[in-house]
């Protein structure tokens, strides 16, 4: 177990932990994941339809942990939020970063010498 997951189910032991986003957040997003213009996109640029199931799963533990404070959906959402964060910071970078300019920048462009 990670350790911000650690943190948060002792925050919860503590009284004082709260799910990452609000209920409605879920909500919102679930309602999203369904419309139809975002699986049309997701469609169009991934080559399938958007899998909603986690931000469903994540709703219904959203609201077990305000009914009952359940450690299975402190727990169940907590890991959910580690995994988006996880897979938002996979991607590489398309382009090298730069350390410093190129020695030229400030030369003219080869079309403006031509004139």
């Amino acid at each position: 177990m990670s350790l911000s997951v650690t943190r948060g189910l002792d925050m919860a032991v503590a009284g004082s932990w709260q799910p990452p986003r609000p209920c409605e957040v879920y909500r919102s997003e679930w309602e999203l994941c369904r419309s139809a213009r975002h699986i049309l996109h997701h469609y169009y640029v991934h080559g399938e339809r958007p899998d909603c199931r986690q931000w469903l799963r994540d709703l219904a533990s959203c609201r077990e942990w305000e009914e009952s404070r359940s450690p299975e959906a402190q727990r169940s959402l907590c890991e959910s939020e580690q995994a988006r964060v996880q897979a938002a910071q996979k991607h590489t970078l398309v382009w090298t970063l730069r350390q410093r300019p190129p020695a030229d920048w400030n030369l003219p462009l080869p079309q403006e010498k031509d004139k």
